[in-house]
């Protein structure tokens, strides 16, 4: 189902393009008025969607029941989409206003959205970080996905009820990866052994290696040709959680915020906070970002099926390209490349660590070709 921003394609798609901005950035604006930050992202975001370009410093304020009687005609899950557009917009703050909690709030109960991100949202507000993250974890999101089809995390990475639950070794499953190794080039299989390989990643199965659900995802870096570094993990995570059919697939864009941009939360069980850098506020990010939900939405409405679900393991021997057309995964736009959007073997996208690991195995190549710096590999 599309998201709460339309194809403008008439003069009314357009007006309400605008009434649903004006009604975001009046909920989520801090007292000062809105952030670089919120102004560039909420704008990339309605650009990617809408090819409506909005200035979301220079809004007239909404009411939350003027809001609401705009979309009187819009169904359950298109108003909480744009309730959770107003907490994405809420979490690039640090810290988040109380009032700001509050008033995200108030819109969503005239929207008729209960929706837990919002309570995420206050928790943070609160300081009540561990509470804030106990709460994403509990949201309906984790239940989400022990209620899909386990059956293709099982086959390709080992079984996991819990999409944070740490990896388990399993030789059938490390067997299994390094089997890819002989696919034919450039199918499904042999490029995510590429993409581990090439960084010396631990293989999935093995001590310290990919957790089910990290290893799921290792195929859709390859197939929506997102690169491993942390913004690259942003804009995955961004793509996978609105290629959701369900809105609890929110959940992903939400914790990688919390990880990488405000440091809300911790740890997740394979990733670990990093607040060295601003991400999310990075130049380019709002586009980057912007366009993998554009790209995500692409794929709810063509292929309606959350991509943790996807049996990759089926699809392992079939090129890659096959397999993006399979699910409807569109072209990165030219806005996003031009910003930074590495692909998934662009040596120049992946992080410090990584890099390095590349300049070494090149270097022992170069040395003796049996030599490989196995025993230096890049932690995620």
């Amino acid at each position: 189902m599309s998201g709460p921003l339309e194809q403008a394609s008439e003069p009314r798609a357009a007006d309400e393009v605008l009434l649903v901005a004006r009604g975001i950035a009046t909920a989520v604006a801090p007292e000062s008025g809105l952030t670089d930050v919120q102004a560039q992202l909420l704008g990339a975001v309605a650009l990617a969607l809408t090819d409506v370009d909005i200035d979301y410093h220079d809004l007239e304020p909404l009411a939350p029941t003027d809001l609401a009687a705009g979309l009187v005609h819009r169904d359950l899950v298109y108003r909480q989409r744009i309730v959770q557009y107003m907490v994405l917009g809420e979490l690039v703050l640090r810290p988040i206003p109380v009032a700001v909690a509050h008033r995200v709030a108030v819109y969503a109960e005239a929207l008729g959205i209960r929706d837990e991100f919002v309570r995420v949202a206050r928790r943070y507000a609160q300081g009540a970080y561990g509470l804030a993250w106990v709460d994403l974890r509990r949201s309906g999101f984790v239940d989400h996905v022990r209620d899909a089809d386990a059956t293709t995390a099982v086959h390709v990475s080992g079984t996991s009820a819990d999409p944070f639950a740490p990896a388990t070794v399993d030789p059938a499953v490390a067997e299994r990866w390094h089997g890819f190794a002989a696919l034919p080039p450039e199918s499904l299989g042999r490029c995510a052994w590429e993409l581990y390989d090439g960084r010396g990643f631990t293989f999935p199965g093995e001590p310290g290696g990919a957790s089910a659900y990290l290893a799921q995802h290792d195929f859709v870096h390859v197939l929506a040709d997102y690169n491993t570094s942390v913004r690259g993990e942003i804009e995955v995570f961004a793509f996978i959680g609105r290629a959701d059919p369900d809105p609890k697939g929110f959940a992903w864009l939400a914790t990688l915020t919390g990880l990488f941009e405000t440091g809300y939360i911790a740890d997740t069980g394979f990733f670990v906070r990093d607040v060295r850098d601003r991400h999310v506020g990075a130049s380019g990010m709002q586009y980057r970002i912007a366009d993998a939900l554009r790209r995500g939405r692409a794929v709810c409405d063509a292929y309606g099926t959350d991509l943790f679900d996807v049996d990759y393991g089926a699809l392992v021997h079939r090129p890659v390209d096959e397999v993006r057309a399979m699910l409807g995964i569109p072209p990165k736009s030219a806005r996003a490349t031009q910003s930074g959007s590495a692909g998934a073997f662009d040596v120049a996208g992946m992080s410090e660590l990584q890099q390095a690991y590349v300049r070494r195995r090149e270097e022992a190549r170069t040395r003796a070709p049996q030599l490989h710096p196995d025993d230096d590999r890049p932690h995620r």
